[in-house]
Formats: C-alpha cells, structure tokens, sequence
C-alpha cells in the first residue's frame, strides 16, 4: 500500500474520545488530528453511544473512571453488543486489577496519564493497522 493511500485510510478513521476531563478533551484531539485522524470528544459514556458516531468510530479512547457509566462499563456494553471497537483505556488511576481487566475483555491498550505521544501512537497503531 503506498503511503498516500495509508494517509487516506487513516484520516478516514474515526477516533472517539471519551473523557469527563475537559482538558483531555480540548487536546487529545488535536493530537489525533495532527496524527492523521479525525476525531470526536464526548464527557461520557452516554453521549457517545447516543451521538449517532458509534457505526464510524475505528478506534475508542476513553478514561477508565467517570461519572455513571465508566470505562469499563462501556467496553463490557460494546463487547455484548453487535459492534466491537478496538479500545485504548487511558487513566489516572494505576490499578494493575482495573489495567487487567480491560485488557482480558479486549482492550487494545492501557495508557497511564500523562502518557506520550510515543505511546499514543503505538497503540493507535495496534486498534487501527493501516
């Protein structure tokens, strides 16, 4: 595949941002949009599955701690639903138990924040493959 046709690919791929902190929010898009995706935040678990998005979205970002409807409470909805989208938890919180959880039901990676760039990218690589 030649590498404009990989570009192409890439902007295509939807990633969706689920955080309650508006900070992460605000940049972590424009990181993805730097890194050649398109992307969509939403400050929970709700708005994004009643967004409409849930049929474009390639990959999920989202916080494993939130109000209502957490992280993980998310990945076990989508994983007993039709759609399974590749998911990079990203989180506060170092708990090795939460950490193993996500990843036995399938998450494609656990980001600890702050986390670089480098590390976004590589697990971005994994969920969506050129």
């Amino acid at each position: 595949m030649d590498s404009g046709r990989e570009d192409a690919d890439r902007e295509r791929a939807l990633v969706a941002v689920v955080d309650d902190d508006e900070s992460i929010r605000e940049s972590l898009p424009d990181l993805l949009t730097e890194l050649g995706f398109r992307t969509r935040a939403f400050s929970s678990a709700e708005e994004f599955l009643s967004s409409g998005s849930l049929e474009q979205t390639r990959c999920l970002i989202v916080d494993v701690v939130m109000p209502g409807v957490t992280g993980l409470d998310l990945q076990r909805q989508l994983n007993n639903g039709e759609r399974r989208i590749p998911i990079i938890f990203i989180t506060a919180q170092k708990d090795r138990k939460i950490q193993d959880l996500a990843l036995e039901q399938g998450a494609v990676s656990f980001l600890l924040k702050p986390f670089s760039d480098t590390a976004l990218l590589a697990a971005l690589n994994k969920a969506v493959p050129d």
